[in-house]
Parts: structure tokens; sequence; C-alpha cells
């Protein structure tokens, strides 16, 4: 209680959302768990709950042996403290991997919109366009780079691997009458 600041005292109903999360997560804790699972820990907090609710999770897990896997539409979340990463659109899992793998996996392409045609456009997972170009997102960079010169290549987010899988979901239900699913993050984190 005492790491969190909280007041025993104080009636739970007057807490903020913030300050009845730690709450939750003190009584966890409390019960020495090598795993916690959580559903969307971090949504509705502020800037700093979250990052201090993050900063704690990392905390525990650096016990040793200690893990959390939680469902988040917070990417940068995922970001800062996620080992592994599960994407599940739909009941299906669109990717199950570490997450430096599957950054390195992914890559932006930004270049003239001339370079786009129809052959070149099955690389991508969708592809923005504006009178300066073009963004797209693949997970074939290579072949990308070996069909298409003059391209600048940058590393995603993990918020640009979700949303473009997302955007690539929805234009496919689009085309085939399927109702689209939202999209859950999992994270694996800890020893």
């Amino acid at each position: 209680m005492e790491q969190f600041s909280l007041n025993p005292k104080q009636k739970i109903n007057t807490l903020s959302k913030g300050m009845r999360m730690k709450y939750a997560l003190a009584l966890a804790l409390s019960h020495k768990a090598e795993l916690l699972i959580m559903d969307e820990p971090t949504s509705g907090l502020d800037p700093l709950v979250r990052s201090q609710l993050l900063n704690i999770l990392k905390d525990y897990m650096g016990k040793g042996g200690k893990g959390v896997f939680f469902s988040t539409h917070i990417a940068s979340d995922l970001e800062k403290i996620a080992d592994m990463l599960i994407m599940i659109d739909g009941g299906e899992i669109v990717f199950q991997e570490e997450k430096d793998q599957l950054l390195d996996s992914y890559r932006i392409i930004k270049g003239s919109t001339e370079k786009l045609n129809t052959d070149t456009r099955k690389y991508f997972l969708n592809i923005e366009e504006s009178a300066f170009g073009f963004t797209g997102i693949t997970k074939q960079g290579s072949d990308v780079m070996e069909h298409m010169q003059d391209v600048l290549t940058e590393r995603p987010t993990i918020e640009d691997i979700v949303l473009a899988n997302v955007e690539r979901t929805v234009a496919l239900s689009a085309k085939t009458g399927r109702e689209p699913q939202a999209a859950f993050i999992g994270g694996i984190y800890g020893q």
C-alpha cells in the first residue's frame, strides 16, 4: 500500500480510476502470483498514472520468475515493456512474435506514386497515397527493394504494424462482406 501511496482507510468508491487500478494491482501483487492476467489495465488512465502502472509492472517482473499478460489497444504501452506480442482479430491470430523480431520483419516504404503498379502493390499490407507520393507498410521489404529503386525505408512502430493489419482486415471485409472484428493485442512480459 505504501509503494502505491494508498490510504488504507479511504473508501474505494471515492477513488479515481487510476487509484482504483493501483488498489487492484496492490491486491493482486499481495498474493505473490507468478503470472498476472489483466484486461485493458491502462485504459482510461491519465499519462502519469499509466506510466507509474507500467513502471510498477516492470519492477514486479524484474524480481525474476514473474510475468504479466495483458490485452490492450494502447500500442505505446506494449512498445515500452513487451517481450512478446500477439494480435488477434476475429478469433484468428494475426501475429505472435517477439517484439524485436516483429519490428524487424516489417518496413515502412515511402516513394513516388510512379513506383506503384499492379505488381508492386501486392507487396503492401496497406498504402496511403497523396500528391507527394505514397507510404506503405510491408512484410516483404527485400522484395520491395529489389523491384522498387529510389524508395525510402523506415522501421515501423508497433502501432504502425497493428494499424496496417487492421486496415487490411477492414479492406478485405469490405470485399468479402464479412463483418470486421475488433483487433486486440496481447503482450507477454517478464522473465
